[in-house]
């Protein structure tokens, strides 16, 4: 698109508790992008016109208010650390759907999705946002399709993501729609991200195995498979060591964890292998390092659970790994191109 066009007008919807990340990295996004195209005026709104307390406990000042700002292109609700329930209603969703009625695109960042699912912009549709809300959401929207391990997801005019950095990822994408692949990759390499991210939000996730109560026996059993990971455990060798039949762990495990023992230990050496990976060792390594029987097992493993590779996955964690300055640099181009 010819940067004589009209600028379009993206209005990000603040308030009281908005995570800051959420909605400063997408508008610099969209800033960054006026250095080529002269594309995007950005404009901070709030339901009332008054400034907001951000997450950090600082106050910003916004440009107006939903109902004064006039014809917007695309509408941006950002997410917040708060439950939902205690911003994902009036006076923001009226504000959301008022700007929405006059937006070309709404939009929303992590939490930001439950306003959007309030004023049922989500119906029907296919969305996503952080993982740690994505049951959430899915239980109190049943309507909206939620994709709990996409990065971000486009279904018509309605585009959602998942928390913060997954924001850039698809403000990136709404400015490759806008003006070109070129301009998008030109932003991603001034700001030193991906222009597109392989795999889903659990390669970014924390591991959620919950813990067994103290002294049960599963807690004595996980205790043990913790510490030796990479041992060739069996379920009938594991309720032995813990004095109990196979069927009874299972279901202890399965009342506690909810999952079998087997699906624990593939986690726990799962993990591990993420670990090794990211500290710099090879894939054959760290396939043995954490009880795998070969690297292709280790491959198919990674597949299955992220959607890419342990090779891809480790170049996307390179930074923890060492390299000369000259590398470094290669390497922050490369993942823009």
């Amino acid at each position: 698109m010819p940067s004589s066009l009209a600028r379009r007008r993206i209005a990000f919807l603040l308030f009281d508790g908005v995570k800051s990340l959420d909605y400063v990295g997408p508008a610099e996004v969209f800033v960054e992008a006026n250095q080529a195209v002269q594309g995007y005026e950005v404009v901070l709104l709030s339901p009332d016109g008054r400034d907001v307390m951000t997450s950090l406990g600082s106050t910003v000042s916004v440009h107006g208010s939903a109902d004064d700002t006039g014809e917007v292109d695309t509408v941006i609700v950002p997410g917040s650390e708060l439950p939902p329930r205690d911003f994902a209603r009036a006076p923001v969703t009226d504000a959301a759907a008022a700007l929405a009625a006059r937006a070309g695109r709404v939009v929303s960042i992590c939490s930001g999705a439950f306003v959007l699912a309030e004023i049922g912009a989500l119906d029907g549709r296919r969305a996503t946002t952080h993982w740690k809300f994505a049951a959430d959401l899915q239980r109190r929207y049943p309507r909206v399709r939620v994709e709990p391990d996409a990065i971000f997801v486009r279904d018509g005019d309605a585009s959602t993501s998942a928390g913060v950095a997954a924001g850039i990822d698809l403000a990136l994408a709404l400015v490759e729609d806008d003006h070109g692949a070129d301009v998008a990759r030109q932003v991603a390499q001034l700001l030193l991200v991906y222009l597109q991210r392989s795999g889903g939000q659990s390669q970014y996730s924390v591991p959620l195995r919950a813990r067994a109560q103290p002294a049960s026996i599963v807690r004595r059993a996980t205790d043990l498979v913790d510490a030796d990971p990479a041992r060739a455990w069996t379920v009938p060798h594991l309720a032995a060591l813990v004095a109990v039949s196979p069927r009874h762990l299972t279901r202890r495990f399965r009342e506690e964890l909810g999952q079998s023992p087997a699906e624990y230990v593939n986690a726990v050496r799962f993990d591990l292998a993420r670990l090794h990976l990211e500290s710099g060792a090879s894939v054959t390594a760290t396939a043995a390092q954490a009880g795998y029987n070969s690297a292709e097992v280790l491959r198919r493993a990674f597949i299955a659970r992220l959607g890419i590779s342990p090779s891809q996955y480790q170049r996307a964690f390179r930074s923890a790994m060492p390299a000369g300055p000259r590398a470094s640099s290669g390497r922050l181009l490369d993942l823009a191109s």
